[in-house]
């Protein structure tokens, strides 16, 4: 099942990031990492062209409220989506509450930690407030700085299979999987 998500409502604090819903102001710093070569083939978009494609993609997160904007040091730097699962790919989820992770972090932020401590942060929120059993994130298999964060967060291999892109390439992608059950195993062992 996928239950409603809405995080238009929704603010998650870490040491060092806030994470929030979209707003209009937030156009340029969108832009600004949206169109450096590199982040969006790693999530599989091109980089915007221009302001005007950065514009519809913000109207969509904000329209859509499942997206959550990372906010570092005063400015955009990356998106966490909350995003649906195929069902029809994967129908033994049918009876639990499930939800699939994506995310998109500013070149220059790389390799500080940044993801793993947005994502956790969500994670934390899908399980404890929004009751979800089980969350999904995949990675293309050459993507091994997303694989990186799902195995901070404590993600485990799934299935593996092919992803269709939005710039209509087929990438090799792997599938992993984080229960409620696991990262309560997870979060208890760390306290």
């Amino acid at each position: 099942m996928i239950p409603e998500i809405d995080v238009s409502s929704v603010t998650l604090r870490t040491p060092r990031l806030i994470l929030r819903p979209w707003r209009q102001t937030d156009l340029e710093d969108f832009y600004a990492y949206a169109s450096v070569p590199g982040v969006g083939p790693m999530a599989g978009w091109n980089p915007h062209e221009n302001r005007e494609e950065s514009q519809r993609v913000l109207d969509r997160f904000i329209s859509g409220r499942k997206t959550f904007a990372l906010e570092y040091q005063g400015r955009v730097v990356g998106s966490l989506g909350v995003e649906r699962y195929d069902e029809e790919q994967y129908p033994e989820f049918a009876a639990q509450r499930v939800r699939s992770l994506g995310f998109v972090l500013a070149k220059d932020c790389w390799g500080q930690g940044l993801m793993p401590e947005a994502a956790n942060a969500v994670i934390r929120w899908l399980f404890e407030e929004m009751d979800l059993d089980l969350i999904l994130c995949g990675h293309f298999l050459w993507n091994r700085q997303s694989l990186r964060v799902q195995e901070k967060c404590g993600f485990r291999h799934y299935d593996y299979g092919v992803f269709h892109t939005k710039t209509g390439k087929t990438e090799d992608h792997e599938l992993r999987i984080l229960t409620q059950e696991d990262w309560l195993r997870l979060r208890d062992k760390s306290l």
